[in-house]
């Protein structure tokens, strides 16, 4: 089975698009690997270089509304080349989350109050996930358990490595 987590890298805000995630202006690119360098390269944070600060990032944890505006698959691909398959955050944008399960990626959505926490851990952290128990393991300058919830499909798509690979498995 696919291992999820590692190292966390932290969003500090809400909203942010799909846009930031990956640029409309390399949406011509012809494969998802085309896709690599640019990621979160529109993101505009205080002290975020974004080919630094994503690279070796295996989770993101980020606040609300995640992966608003256009509906684009580029944004989960782009996560996706980047070994990136573990979003976190207090809510997603519908489409956005969707696309996560349909590539196999977790997009787990958690209280204020557990996105609060993993914050406060500062730099350093990373998250480990137990599918099977649906926690997360979070370990920095302190370590904690954290549960998560997720339907049965979604389990499904993401267990089964994406939507392709389930309905080849179902159909």
């Amino acid at each position: 089975m696919k291992t999820f987590g590692g190292p966390a890298l932290f969003l500090d805000r809400n909203d942010i698009n799909t846009d930031e995630i990956i640029p409309a202006k390399y949406l011509t690119e012809n494969t998802k690997e085309d896709l690599k360098p640019f990621i979160l390269e529109d993101l505009k944070l205080p002290g975020f270089d974004p080919a630094a600060d994503a690279k070796g990032a295996k989770v993101i944890v980020t606040r609300s509304n995640f992966g608003c505006g256009s509906s684009r698959e580029h944004a989960v691909w782009v996560f996706e080349v980047n070994d990136i398959n573990v979003v976190i955050a207090e809510s997603f944008a519908r489409i956005f989350r969707q696309n996560m399960f349909n590539c196999g990626m977790l997009a787990i959505e958690l209280p204020k109050k557990d996105i609060d926490a993993f914050f406060a851990l500062g730099a350093g952290v990373t998250i480990s996930v137990d599918m099977d128990k649906e926690t997360l393991i979070v370990r920095g300058t302190k370590e904690f358990t954290c549960k998560f919830v997720l339907n049965s499909f979604d389990k499904d798509l993401v267990l089964a490595g994406g939507w392709l690979a389930y309905a080849d498995k179902k159909y």
